[in-house]
């Protein structure tokens, strides 16, 4: 998990620095590195902070701090700017579409669409044997605005969903002999009361 939040908020995405700071992941770990950028970053914090500060790298992770991570990462940061002073309703979505020989994938099979949401982060986490699965952008008239494929783990589009409507395109597999899908997370962010 560790890696996967760093390679998706940083730009260094490689990290090599190691301070030791959790006892459980020394610096001889080849994670280290990713889960001290986590908690610099202060995306997570460890399990245990006293006596001594313990990541708890074998615990499973619970749903509600999945959630915490993720808005960490990707979220109020840049969405909570565009909105100060809003409460936000957020919710994480990880969609698997497959391909077969016979069957193309629909990642959207609503065609365009908004989610009637505010923003939405769409971002790819792996794809495998499959071919096409473009993003394309709509004005609100149904007009083509632009389009463009995510391709490596970590590409994501940023969606104002009040202004614009999106869709993908059907994926078909490359080497129709082989196992075939596109994997993305999707977290959608709506506006909820002012915060005062």
């Amino acid at each position: 998990m560790a890696v996967f939040l760093v390679k998706s908020k940083f730009i260094d995405d490689n990290p090599t620095f190691c301070s030791g700071v959790f006892v459980d992941v020394p610096c001889s770990n080849p994670f280290a590195p990713f889960v001290e950028s986590i908690y610099f970053a202060q995306i997570a914090g460890g399990c245990q902070q006293s006596p001594e500060l313990l990541y708890c790298p074998t615990d499973p992770t619970k749903r509600k701090q999945m959630a915490a991570f993720l808005v960490r990462t990707f979220g109020l940061e840049l969405y909570g700017a565009l909105s100060p002073g809003n409460a936000w309703h957020i919710e994480a979505h990880q969609f698997r579409i497959e391909a077969r020989a016979d069957t193309a994938g629909q990642p959207t099979p609503e065609g365009v669409h908004r989610d009637g949401v505010d923003y939405v982060t769409v971002m790819l986490v792996d794809r495998v044997n499959i071919a096409s699965g473009t993003t394309t952008m709509h004005s609100p008239d149904g007009q083509l605005l632009g389009s463009f494929t995510l391709v490596q783990p970590c590409d994501a589009a940023l969606v104002d969903d009040t202004r614009v409507m999106h869709g993908v395109t059907p994926v078909q597999p490359m080497d129709p002999a082989r196992p075939a899908w596109r994997d993305v997370l999707v977290v959608t962010y709506r506006r909820g009361f002012p915060i005062n």
